[in-house]
């Protein structure tokens, strides 16, 4: 399961005096879920990303960003850098067919996303969008992209 994996890298992270990002507070999540109704035609993020916020806000671990709540809504400031859902999302969108699809995180080589068609989680290759992997869920797609950072 990913939660496994997220205590791996906060193990492997501690080695270098490093620490994983606080979870999202529920008031942020909560923001977070209005403006992501709002901005993305009704779109509801699916349950097992929220509980992913509510174990850490993003991850940024050997090249993999898995998204977090933008710092603009953010109850306490912070100084790291955090890769926002919304303005992630909204840079993806630059390119107009790419808006078939709900960005959930990226790498040197793939986009993790939710296909809005399809209604199903897909890796894609990040050059070509050639679709790479399919998942049922979330929880799925989150644990096959941390085991590929964790070898």
């Amino acid at each position: 399961m990913w939660k496994d994996l997220i205590v791996d890298i906060q193990n492997e992270l501690s080695e270098y005096g490093l620490a994983l990002r606080k979870p999202a507070t529920n008031q942020e999540i909560k923001i977070l879920q209005e403006e992501v109704i709002s901005k993305f035609n009704g779109f509801t993020l699916p349950d097992e990303y929220i509980q992913f916020l509510t174990t850490v806000n993003g991850l940024d671990f050997n090249g993999l960003v898995i998204y977090g709540v933008d710092k603009k809504l953010l109850e306490t400031k912070v100084e790291e850098e955090v890769h926002g859902f919304i303005e992630s999302n909204e840079i993806w969108y630059e390119n107009e067919w790419q808006k078939q699809y709900v960005f959930f995180g990226d790498s040197d080589i793939a986009l993790y996303c939710y296909d809005l068609n399809q209604k199903v989680y897909l890796e894609l290759d990040k050059p070509s969008c050639t679709i790479m992997n399919t998942f049922p869920d979330f929880n799925l797609m989150l644990e096959d992209a941390l085991k590929i950072r964790l070898e």
